[in-house]
């Protein structure tokens, strides 16, 4: 198989999961879209270097985080909405409002400290690997953890039970 269907073959099966890191980066759909299509991008570029990584899928979310931070660093032009905003999609799971209220408040929360929360409990991933994710140390990872998830809590009301699940992740 050539480089160019191999990296064919990776982006078509990881699309849906790389949305789903996005969205709740940017809370918005076509913005995540655009995320992924220019994280997707830049993997193309170092398509030769990424597939030869330990863990590839690491590899692209770093990327993926990386595009987003740098998008929240550039000129109010780039973040600049010329149409309305699309209705939110169908809201899964049992709680809708909980849900609902807690996709307001991350997206009340600072782009560093919401990558931070998106890595660490959407993602999954240990101190560690959002250290190397975000190209940080453990320490700040830690403390845009705390700050982040204080951010929420006093979105969501201070000491709410609702955000106790957070934290248990």
């Amino acid at each position: 198989m050539s480089p160019d269907e191999e990296y064919t073959a990776y982006v078509s099966g990881r699309l849906p999961w790389l949305r789903q890191i996005a969205y709740p980066l940017c809370q918005d759909w076509h913005r995540a879209d655009d995320l992924v299509q220019t994280a997707i991008t830049r993997l193309y570029v170092k398509w030769h270097r990424a597939c030869a990584a330990d863990d590839l899928d690491a590899y692209v979310r770093t990327i993926l985080i990386r595009v987003f931070l740098a998008e929240q660093r550039g000129g109010w032009f780039s973040r600049a909405r010329v149409t309305p905003l699309p209705p939110e999609p169908p809201v899964q799971g049992d709680d809708h409002d909980l849900v609902m209220d807690m996709r307001r408040a991350l997206a009340a929360v600072p782009p560093r400290q919401r990558a931070t929360l998106v890595l660490r409990f959407h993602c999954d991933l240990s101190v560690e690997q959002t250290a190397h994710a975000l190209g940080c140390s453990a320490g700040t990872v830690k403390s845009q953890t705390a700050r982040g998830l204080a951010t929420l809590r006093s979105i969501l009301g201070a000491p709410d039970s609702r955000l106790s699940h957070v934290e248990e992740c």
